[in-house]
């Protein structure tokens, strides 16, 4: 992107640096990182930050109208709808690809959003040591809207914790030990000093939710949800919890948002920065669909993703409620590597305080590719790809 800051780095690059800045990933909690991470940052210049940050509002505009919000009752399956659901969503994230428009010019485009957590404590460790490692100028920031290490750490504190007894603040998964972000739970425990339980291990007592530690029985008041309630099926778990039932528990971020905020939502919006969009249910005529890309409404990580659509694709589908078509981007190959140069997607974190108006940007994390898809199975074997961070010029 940066293209003076992308030569001094690939100038510089050596395997033997990035090893050594691997060991320090890992040494933030050893074994727990799962995932590739890839060997240079992203640099991204004034105008192109601007660009994704006007997107995000236009997105923000269309989330704050009631009736949008009113539509997306219908998005929450019935088995997953969670009472008490908060009056906003705390976190939202929105996935940019970087892409060419038809005049060939770099333009962002949403790929998807979610009212959901990410890695945000293991991208607050990621920049600290990421800084060092690439040489990142003083002038390039990680943060947006002048948050920094220290306002982002307080931020997150603000928001999950608040005035709540530490120890009734967990970060709730399933089968935490098994997935592959296990490292940020570990680098939440070392930010905020909440600890990660298993949600197998939650019991209730009335309309009050526990956990054991040490010996002893401890009440949650306030859940940092990472937990995707349709893994639940998948697993056998549903009867763990009566998800039905109001208890004394508040969720950071609501589970309901989860589904409110998230591919189902892209077509009510109408903007040069995101790619049209329909409910398949509601089309009336069929598109020229080596155009578009077709997307279950409730599968995530890119499962189920059809890329190269045809009529038949079309035809097989028996619940087309459940389905978004979605008109294809055309990534741009833009960051040089030592190699074939790789494609990236910048995800902006969004937080949303109480006593806030509306959502505000102040995060990122960021993935490259080499494959026809972000993300590991399409990038088995290639160098220069796996997950960033974005640097953003003040």
């Amino acid at each position: 992107m940066e293209k003076q800051l992308r030569q001094q780095f690939n100038s510089r690059f050596s395997e033997t640096q990035y090893l050594a800045y691997l060991q320090e990933i890992d040494a933030l909690a050893p074994d727990a990182l799962d995932f590739k991470v890839a060997e240079t940052p992203i640099f991204i210049p004034k105008d192109f930050k601007q660009k994704m940050l006007d997107a995000c509002e236009t997105i923000v505009d269309v989330l704050l109208q009631p009736e949008v919000i009113e539509a997306t009752n219908r998005s929450i399956p019935e088995k997953y709808s969670v009472p008490n659901e908060s009056s906003r969503p705390e976190m939202l994230v929105f996935d940019f690809g970087i892409c060419k428009n038809e005049s060939g010019e770099l333009i962002p485009q949403l790929i998807e959003m979610q009212g959901f957590p990410s890695l945000f404590a293991y991208q607050y460790c990621l920049d600290q040591i990421t800084r060092e490692y690439a040489a990142v100028p003083d002038n390039y920031s990680a943060y947006l809207n002048n948050y920094n290490n220290s306002s982002y750490a307080q931020l997150l504190a603000d928001i999950i914790i608040g005035d709540t007894n530490i120890e009734q603040v967990v970060l709730l998964e399933i089968f935490p030990e098994k997935q592959k972000t296990r490292i940020d739970f570990a680098c939440t425990k070392t930010l905020l000093d909440i600890r990660t339980v298993c949600l197998t291990t939650v019991f209730a007592e009335g309309n009050q939710l526990f956990y054991n530690y040490e010996g002893n029985k401890i009440q949650i008041k306030k859940i940092f949800n990472r937990v995707i309630f349709d893994d639940l099926e998948q697993l056998g778990l549903t009867e763990i919890i009566d998800l039905k039932k109001s208890y004394e528990v508040e969720w950071i971020t609501h589970p309901n948002w989860f589904y409110r905020i998230s591919k189902f939502t892209l077509p009510f919006i109408d903007s040069l920065y995101v790619p049209d969009t329909y409910f398949l249910s509601e089309l009336t005529q069929p598109l020229n669909w080596s155009e578009y890309v077709l997307k279950p409404l409730f599968s995530y990580a890119g499962m189920g993703i059809v890329i190269d659509v045809t009529q038949a694709d079309i035809d097989a589908i028996t619940d087309p409620e459940h389905w978004i078509v979605q008109k294809k981007v055309q990534y741009a190959p833009v960051i040089e590597t030592l190699d074939e140069p790789a494609k990236a997607e910048i995800r902006l974190f969004y937080f949303w305080k109480k006593e806030w108006e509306r959502p505000v940007a102040v995060h990122n994390l960021a993935r490259l590719s080499k494959g026809k898809m972000i993300g590991t199975r399409y990038n088995e074997g290639k160098t220069w790809v796996g997950g960033t961070i974005a640097y953003f010029e003040k």
